[in-house]
């Protein structure tokens, strides 16, 4: 099929290629020219070709010429050994529609009898499909006919028939020595330039390796491997670090307190007084009379806040609401409506003194004290 730019029409053209002089070629530019041949059915770039591009140098067939190769080359003559010798001798070269009219298949024939008009995009994925088979690529002949283009006749009933028959035969007669070409090596495989034969389409991540060259992406350097390392790196932490917010949501949340039940020392590191040296660990003070030892627990009994000991006064003062307390921490000024409360104290095996703040002993206001209780003092 003839194509709209005269760049692009047989092997060894610029094709969408930039004249030269040229700038070196990527390989998405290089992936993108030879899907172009492709679809145009033209012959792909080979090896050197690439080779030329990425360098920026002339390919092999531009070296020693100074502009783009004409817009239509002749069709070479057939070979002697693909038709018959008196054939060859006796026929003249037909002109370029008979000749174009004896290349179409049975196949389009019947196809363009029937009156349907293809459109470009069907003419490609008809020989993609015929690429990806192993059957023969569509001609300029057969393509231009398929896309009802004025230019080429219709094809006869008659010859149709004729060319059907001689098909068969002789398949490789029917087509000049370039289509020939252009077809064999469009359908050898195996080699990077023929890699792109009926595989995804231009701009896809598999168009650049099927086209013959490396995939587009970073290179392999250290810089690259350093970064894909941190970015991984930075996942696994990220994900680590919600694997673990995960389980932590099914663990208990609690609050450790300080005991209840404690020791703080023996009767006779004790004097006579109020000893305020368990206030802060423990909230309690240790008062010593003549006759026995009590715990007193820290608590106003009005609205629950610590009072001070002031031994100049010899009393205990609440510094919330001013409520008073004696030696012994009965109330007698300020709202308090009760004496302090009393932990349990008892002597431990080791001969230490035990004291339990979560059993209170209380004298509550009108009713009998037990601060007399058994468990409530220590005789000494």
């Amino acid at each position: 099929m003839a194509d709209e730019s005269p760049k692009s029409v047989a092997n060894g053209v610029l094709g969408h290629l930039p004249p030269w002089p040229r700038p070196a070629l990527n390989n998405s530019v290089i992936g993108m020219e030879q899907a172009y041949r492709q679809r145009k059915n033209l012959t792909p770039l080979t090896d050197e070709d690439i080779a030329a591009l990425k360098a920026g140098e002339q390919m092999p067939w531009e070296r020693g010429e100074t502009s783009a190769p004409a817009a239509s080359p002749a069709p070479a003559a057939p070979p002697a050994s693909a038709a018959p010798p008196a054939q060859a001798t006796a026929t003249p070269p037909a002109p370029a529609a008979a000749s174009a009219s004896a290349e179409i298949s049975p196949e389009v024939a019947a196809i363009v009898a029937a009156g349907k008009k293809w459109s470009r995009s069907t003419v490609a994925a008809e020989q993609a499909r015929r690429n990806r088979k192993g059957l023969s690529a569509l001609n300029d002949a057969e393509v231009t006919a398929l896309l009802g283009e004025p230019a080429t006749p219709a094809a006869a009933p008659a010859p149709a028939a004729a060319a059907s028959a001689a098909r068969p035969a002789a398949p490789a007669a029917a087509r000049p020595a370039a289509a020939q070409a252009t077809v064999a090596s469009a359908s050898a495989r195996g080699t990077e330039a023929n890699t792109y034969v009926g595989t995804p389409a231009v701009g896809t991540s598999k168009a650049a390796a099927a086209g013959g060259v490396a995939s587009v992406g970073p290179d392999d350097s250290d810089v690259n491997q350093g970064r894909r390392r941190f970015v991984w790196t930075a996942v696994a932490a990220f994900l680590m670090a919600w694997f673990i917010a995960f389980f932590r949501f099914f663990l208990p949340r609690t609050l450790f307190e300080p005991a209840t039940s404690f020791k703080i020392g023996y009767p006779a590191d004790y004097g006579l007084g109020v000893d305020t040296k368990w206030q802060q660990k423990y909230r309690i003070w240790v008062d010593r009379t003549p006759d026995r030892m009590f715990v007193i627990y820290a608590r106003c009994t009005h609205l629950g806040c610590t009072p001070d000991w002031k031994p100049s006064e010899n009393k205990f003062k609440c510094p919330c609401h001013g409520s008073g307390y004696d030696s012994e921490g009965v109330n007698f000024e300020g709202p308090a409506p009760r004496p302090m409360d009393r932990a349990h104290v008892d002597i431990a095996p080791d001969g230490q003194i035990l004291v339990d703040v979560s059993r209170l002993y209380q004298w509550p206001k009108g009713q009998p004290s037990r601060f007399n209780d058994p468990g409530a003092y220590l005789p000494v």
